[in-house]
């Protein structure tokens, strides 16, 4: 587990910062941006990049990935990452008590209430309502179901005050339900990610997107029958990821 860090001042990036922070060449950022193919905008002729909208679109950018290129997207994030950080692993930072298999709810509403207190049972979400408020405002702006059945739940930017640990949850309800994503596609499967700072967010996001891309995960999954079985689970596929 990650324990909350103090938060920090974000500056925009700006060329040289952004190449960095992605592993590339100032001169491949800077034709990405004049191409459109980077959240930027120019400020007295050069080129600046809000950290916010940098962390939304790499979220993006994990979310659209096939299993190869996740692959890379893990290692460039965990270059990117502080060098005294451990390695993201989801069965690290899912504790059994924060998995409820099943999931007792019917709605959207329900699911993200539900979720949010089996969170809470940790004692490390300290502030229930204001978690809950957020997961539902990021889940308004765009809905996190993807066409798997599966949403990976999380509030617009990390909360430190009122998280003691990164961590996830994990609920799996008995029948799908509506979610709010593309097309007629029913949730049953639903990761709430904790985060205590954008990078460990992404590296976790990147993460458990590899574990959804694996063949048969998510069918042996649902399966499972208790929140026990869902974390050997996730732990054997986790292992044979690295």
């Amino acid at each position: 587990m990650r324990k909350a860090a103090a938060p920090m001042a974000e500056e925009d990036f700006d060329i040289d910062a952004l190449a960095a922070y992605l592993h590339l060449m100032p001169a491949q950022v800077s034709r990405m941006a004049e191409r459109s193919k980077l959240p930027g905008r120019k400020v007295s002729g050069k080129w600046r990049f809000s950290r916010a909208e940098i962390h939304h679109w790499l979220e993006h950018r994990i979310g659209a990935s096939d299993s190869e290129e996740l692959v890379q997207m893990e290692k460039v994030l965990d270059r990117a990452a502080a060098s005294d950080s451990e390695d993201v692993s989801l069965t690290r930072a899912l504790p059994s008590g924060a998995i409820a298999a099943p999931l007792a709810a019917k709605t959207r509403g329900r699911v993200v209430s539900a979720m949010v207190e089996l969170a809470a049972e940790t004692g490390w979400l300290w502030d229930t309502d204001k978690m809950a408020e957020a997961v539902l405002a990021r889940e308004q702006m765009q809905p996190t179901a993807l066409d798997i059945g599966v949403a990976l739940l999380h509030p617009r930017r990390p909360m430190p005050g009122i998280l003691g640990e990164a961590f996830v949850a994990l609920g799996i309800t008995p029948t799908g339900i509506p979610f709010g994503g593309s097309g007629s596609q029913m949730t049953d499967v639903f990761f709430l990610i904790l985060s205590t700072d954008d990078q460990w967010h992404l590296r976790m996001l990147a993460r458990i997107s590899r574990l959804l891309s694996s063949s048969d995960f998510l069918d042996e999954l649902r399966r499972v029958p208790d929140a026990g079985a869902a974390r050997e689970l996730i732990q054997r596929l986790e292992e044979e990821l690295t």
